[in-house]
Order: structure tokens, then sequence, then C-alpha cells
């Protein structure tokens, strides 16, 4: 469909198969009110939307939850944090979707207890995209203030639209890759899993 097709209409590809998803474009459109500092709606509600459309199914189909990471590095309470995330559940009320509000700039505080490995503090929204456990995955897309889309893919476009999901041995350990790929497979039978490397 698009994999094969030269980078500038990927992302014209990429906007009209997200556009599809009405809720991600809801999501888009209030998460921008915010003004959160270097936000991006990314992961999975975008890479399954594409899967979604390109096998035919409905847009929203199998998708858990829209993810909106920021970075602030000038408060890294949880506090402050938890103000955002009441802010954001005002913001997002009434959608037919959970939406997780997540700053970035606080990840290494809390990610060694909850997958087993550190995690060097993160410089950017970007940089934390950048460690997700599948190249597939990274993926951010925030509204700029003049409508125009802003699209942050450090791997490409081509996995998302082939349905190959590529593992990214940066951060994340072998056992979370694998099991949100045996995951995805259910869901999405058609994709092309790649082995973790030896």
């Amino acid at each position: 469909m698009f994999g094969r097709l030269p980078l500038v209409e990927q992302l014209d590809g990429l906007r009209s198969v997200l556009s599809r998803n009405e809720v991600l474009a809801d999501v888009m459109t209030r998460a921008a009110t915010l003004e959160l500092p270097g936000w991006y709606v990314t992961a999975g509600c975008l890479f399954q939307t594409v899967w979604n459309v390109v096998t035919g199914r409905p847009p929203t189909n199998g998708i858990k939850d829209y993810d909106v990471f920021y970075f602030d590095g000038t408060d890294l309470s949880w506090e402050a944090e938890d103000a955002v995330i009441k802010a954001g559940k005002e913001v997002f009320a009434g959608l037919p979707a959970e939406v997780e509000i997540r700053n970035e700039a606080r990840v290494h505080l809390w990610y060694e207890q909850k997958f087993g490995v550190p995690c060097p503090p993160h410089e950017s929204t970007e940089a934390a995209i950048d460690s997700f456990a599948a190249t597939t995955c990274c993926l951010g897309v925030r509204l700029d203030p003049d409508g125009g889309w802003r699209v942050y893919a450090p791997h490409g476009l081509s996995d998302v639209f082939n349905l190959v999901v590529r593992p990214n041995p940066v951060l994340a350990p072998r056992e979370v890759y694998e099991a949100k790929a045996a995951r995805w497979r259910d869901e999405w039978p058609e994709l092309t899993v790649l082995p973790w490397p030896g």
C-alpha cells in the first residue's frame, strides 16, 4: 500500500490513514489545547490504526488506550504530573477511550521497578519514543499551532505500513518485546514479527 512509496508520500498516507480514526483525531485536537511541552500522541493508537486500515478492520479495532507523552524537566514531582493528568481527565471527558498522559522526564524514576532494568533519564519526548520495545512503535504525532501535523518517526514508516514488528533492543528487555508482539499477533495475525537479536 504505502510501504514502498517515497517518504513524503508515506507521510501523506499516514495522515490520511490516521484521520480515519475519529477518536484519535479528537484526542489530538483536545491534547493540543493542554499546551504541554514537547507533547505527542504516540505508541499503539497510531500504528494499530494503520494496521487496522491496511487490513480492512475498523480503525479503532483492538486499541486499548491513547498515549499522550510530554516532557517537563522543570518539576519531576509526582504531584506536578498528577495535576496534568487531572487536567487531562477534564479535557478528554466523554471520549469513548482511555487517554494516558505521562511526563517522560520522570520515567527513569519508576521504570526499573516496573520493568527490571534501569532507564537513564530521557532528554526529550523524542528520546522516550526512541526507546520503545519495537521500532514499529517509535512514532509520535502532534498538531502544531498552525494546524499542521508534526510527525516523529525515527525508523521511518515502511514497517508500520508493511505490518512488520521489528525489535528495538535499546532499553526494554526481550520479554517485554516478545509479550507485546504476541499480544499484537493475536489481534492482527497478518503481522510479521521479527525475532529479538541473538
